[in-house]
């Protein structure tokens, strides 16, 4: 069966879609979805089975996943990372939400959840309402990796219709939030306990300088 295509308005999300979206994740859904960078693909992170099936679509070993986690807000946040200093805990303040995927070392409730041995985790708090909303509801983080295309001219596909096409018949439901971005999020890792850019996405790197 051919996955639902959603189409939610990116700046105001109508209720009744976002928990129509959230129904899709609670039964295991994988969904395809907007952020403020480019389009994520993702499934509730508490959901088994849903991760190993989304390992399956992106052909990841579930050993070497190296996913983000989509959070509501920052005290969200703290259940899976380790710790954040108050300094670290100024910048995200300022960071967030925004284009960044940032990462710490994982709190003993990651290997938990995802029953592998995994010392890091990538966390983003997108500046867009769609994910945003659907967390919230979904009182859950999303697992997720930013969708890409098989061209590496257009690494990053903007187009949710063709999104829609490409993966209507391995995902359960794809959002329409308008055309999507096509640069990827700053990646700023923590574990040393000084921000170091990782990768030069969207975002203001002089926060980290």
């Amino acid at each position: 069966m051919a996955a639902e295509l959603l189409k939610i308005h990116p700046v105001n999300p109508e209720p009744r879609k976002i928990s129509r979206a959230v129904e899709v994740l609670a039964a295991g859904g994988i969904m395809v979805y907007p952020t403020d960078t480019v389009y994520g693909i993702g499934c509730d992170l508490l959901n088994r089975r849903a991760v190993e099936r989304l390992c399956r679509i992106l052909d990841i070993k579930p050993h070497k996943l190296d996913l983000s986690f989509i959070c509501s807000d920052l005290s969200n946040i703290a259940v899976y990372v380790k710790r954040i200093d108050t300094p670290v805990f100024k910048i995200l303040k300022k960071a967030l939400p925004g284009p960044y995927t940032f990462i710490f070392e994982s709190s003993s409730e990651v290997p938990k959840i995802l029953d592998i041995n995994k010392k890091t985790v990538g966390i983003r708090i997108p500046d867009h309402p769609i994910p945003r909303a659907i967390v919230q509801l979904l009182q859950r983080p999303l697992i997720t990796s930013s969708v890409k295309d098989d061209d590496h001219i257009k690494e990053y596909t903007t187009d949710p219709e063709e999104m829609y096409e490409d993966f209507k018949h391995v995902v359960d439901m794809v959002i329409d939030g308008g055309p999507g971005g096509h640069v990827p999020s700053t990646v700023v890792d923590f574990t040393s306990g000084e921000g170091v850019v990782t990768r030069q996405g969207l975002g203001d790197y002089s926060l980290f300088a």
